[in-house]
């Protein structure tokens, strides 16, 4: 049973646990994030969510061994999510008998005060610990490998930035670990004899500064040598606001990874020897997992990304698509063109939308609207794509999230920028009754108070140019790609 199946590494331990010849079943609050995942016909799908005592009950039935890989890093109010959510999951699997929880929380310091981020990981570990089902906690420090947060942040930092001035932290001792080093102990430890109930600090070989971590980036990526400067006076609150600038990972998230760094995150003993072998060949150096990662990333094979969670302020049901009755006020801007492109083409265009191929209309005023984003803690323009030609449903675009998608013609988009209320921007293609294609964009707003309709009014001068634009660029472009 895999808790957080459409996260970070939930979406890559579950491939491997197939390929380890186990059967395999994911609780998802959407199930429909799974739809297109390659492996989704091999697993049994079950939605619930994790605070909820009779979803996760139902889910737990008849299981051998819980992955719990659930945590509530961009809520403000995240520690006590977090605990109630543990207390839970621990009751339930306490009376479905199961032979074995496992958990991935954060290599926590003794001698040091801990961030809220790695206290809260300490405690859900505690408590899944304390529970009468054994217990295998691997607590790791920053985890390097394409689309991880951490390596999102380092990325974007080290390559935008050849003169960095840092706190002073960032000579803080780090001892990373690749992300196929977590897999394969997340992937051992099912196997493990039941009086192992225990939690074991997990890392790569080498011990790091921050420092030493961007300029070994930058050496990999073949890079100039940074030049970075300390300084006393940026905390971590302050150096958060930065990173939600300079790269796509957002205050909420960036706060938390950077109040982490203030503490030397190194693996206290390697006790994990005792119960699980090393991984094949050793554990990966801090080097060679950059390189693997970029890899990837060049490649255009990132199967999951940080991004693949949903944000805090994530807008819940009803969907634009619910009867009128089902709540609030929704203003509605809809644009229409027939063009004499087939529906393929101009679906090819509309699944490729976003990221480096743009928004098909007016980019300075996207930009500047992302930027104001940034500065307001939200996404932005920055998150990009997984993929540059494919979507599937729940890919996080810009800052936008694949809420639904109807391949062939219909991807409905639902907004995570900050704006006082809910939008949403449908793009749909249907065979035109005359031969061709009849493309329809929707863009919807459910405004939130006298703040969202005033927003809304603001606006409107502008959908002409930036709506109308979309629907002619777009239709041309499916033309010319004829």
């Amino acid at each position: 049973m895999v808790f957080g199946a459409t996260g970070y590494i939930g979406g890559r331990l579950v491939p491997e646990l197939l390929a380890a010849g186990q059967s395999v079943r994911v609780l998802a609050r959407d199930v429909g994030k799974l739809d297109d995942v390659p492996w989704r016909d091999r697993v049994d799908v079950v939605r619930g969510d994790v605070t909820r005592p009779d979803d996760v009950r139902g889910a737990l039935a008849g299981q051998d061994v819980l992955y719990y890989l659930v945590h509530s890093l961009a809520r403000t109010d995240f520690e006590h999510v977090d605990r109630e959510a543990a207390r839970t999951v621990a009751a339930a699997a306490d009376r479905a008998g199961l032979r074995r929880i496992v958990y991935l929380g954060g290599i926590t310091p003794a001698d040091q005060e801990l961030s809220r981020h790695l206290a809260s990981r300490a405690e859900v570990g505690e408590i899944l610990v304390r529970a009468a089902t054994p217990a295998v906690v691997l607590r790791a420090a920053v985890i390097i490998g394409s689309g991880s947060a951490s390596f999102e942040m380092l990325r974007y930092l080290t390559e935008r930035l050849p003169v960095m001035v840092t706190p002073r932290w960032v000579r803080n001792r780090i001892q990373p670990i690749a992300v196929r080093d977590v897999l394969y102990y997340l992937v051992a430890a099912a196997g493990l004899a039941g009086d192992v109930n225990d939690a074991f600090d997990i890392g790569g070989p080498d011990v790091l500064t921050y420092l030493g971590m961007m300029r070994g980036y930058a050496a990999v990526a073949e890079l100039p040598r940074r030049l970075i400067v300390p300084v006393p006076v940026l905390t971590p609150w302050l150096s958060a606001q930065w990173v939600n600038l300079v790269t796509p990972v957002p205050r909420a998230i960036a706060v938390p990874l950077m109040e982490s760094l203030v503490n030397d995150v190194i693996c206290a003993d390697h006790r994990i020897a005792t119960v699980i072998a090393d991984p094949p060949g050793g554990p990966t150096p801090y080097r060679r997992a950059v390189a693997l990662a970029l890899q990837r990333v060049r490649a255009l094979d990132v199967p999951t990304r940080w991004s693949d969670a949903n944000p805090p302020h994530a807008p819940a049901n009803p969907l634009p698509t619910d009867p009128e009755w089902s709540g609030g006020s929704m203003y509605c801007d809809v644009r229409e063109q027939d063009t004499a492109a087939d529906p393929e083409a101009v679906w090819s265009v509309l699944e490729a939308i976003g990221g480096a191929n743009g928004w098909y209309s007016f980019p300075p005023a996207w930009a500047l609207r992302g930027w104001i984003d940034r500065l307001m803690g939200g996404a932005g323009l920055r998150r990009g794509r997984r993929h540059p030609h494919r979507l599937r449903e729940g890919d996080a675009l810009d800052w936008w999230r694949v809420e639904r998608l109807e391949r062939g013609r219909r991807i409905l988009l639902r907004a995570e920028m900050r704006v006082p209320g809910r939008a949403w921007l449908e793009l749909s293609v249907s065979p035109a009754s005359g031969g061709g294609a009849h493309y329809r964009q929707r863009a919807l707003f459910e405004p939130h108070g006298l703040a969202g309709h005033l927003y809304w009014h603001a606006i409107a001068p502008f959908h002409a140019l930036i709506f109308g634009g979309m629907v002619r660029n777009i239709t041309s472009a499916a033309q010319r790609a004829r």
